[in-house]
């Protein structure tokens, strides 16, 4: 099912069916400043089964999780002083940051990870859902995989990506799709490692660093 949002303006009683699904164990496909993602909440077993079964093997990666402000993200990962400066001048932007995750995390929400993938997105859609649901979303980038490409067709990484929520809209397990009526740039994320103590460039895309 679509639902067709206004990104400046997003109607209050989209976002709270929205997050009413989630708490459920829903999964809704929104966009970001790169491309469409996944997400269910973090605080949702149902929701991150049926996430990992809708995506299959891609599961197995770090997890990555959005939040709409950097007091979500200290709430998941620690933060030390040097991380904290990078990732205030970057966000809203389109980066992951690899972190630490804190012990209260994972006894909260059972990540049993020590690391986690974590983005403040530009775009405003996944952060209003964000703050409706009062948690960060679990989510994975949505993928052509969903319909049966194979990442071996894919020359660039940007095919296997989605530009229309009508693309989506369909698939199943999908139990909602928040689409703003445009096309959305097909980009990847740039991942920036800040486990050791400094930064690492694990993958460049949209995000300029340093």
């Amino acid at each position: 099912m679509i639902e067709y949002v206004v990104s400046a303006n997003i109607d209050d009683r989209i976002l709270r069916r929205a997050a009413d699904l989630l708490r459920k164990g829903g999964v809704v496909a929104f966009p970001t400043d790169t491309s469409w993602s996944l997400g269910c909440s973090i605080a949702s077993k149902d929701g991150i089964a049926k996430l990992k079964r809708l995506v299959g093997r891609e599961a197995d990666g770090p997890l990555t999780v959005i939040c709409s402000a950097l007091q979500q993200v200290s709430e998941l990962c620690e933060l030390d002083t040097v991380s904290f400066r990078a990732i205030k001048r970057l966000v809203p932007g389109p980066y992951v940051f690899i972190l630490p995750s804190t012990n209260r995390a994972a006894k909260d929400f059972d990540l049993r990870r020590s690391e986690l993938g974590v983005r403040i997105p530009e775009n405003p859609v996944p952060c209003a859902l964000a703050d409706a649901l009062g948690l960060p979303l679990l989510s994975v980038t949505a993928k052509r995989t969903l319909l049966g490409m194979s990442p071996k067709d894919a020359e660039f990484p940007e095919e296997l990506l989605f530009s229309g929520g009508w693309e989506i809209d369909g698939i199943p397990g999908i139990d909602l799709v928040l689409d703003p009526g445009e096309e959305q740039e097909r980009r990847v994320s740039t991942v920036l490692d800040m486990r050791g103590g400094g930064i690492e460039v694990l993958r460049r895309g949209a995000g300029d660093y340093p």
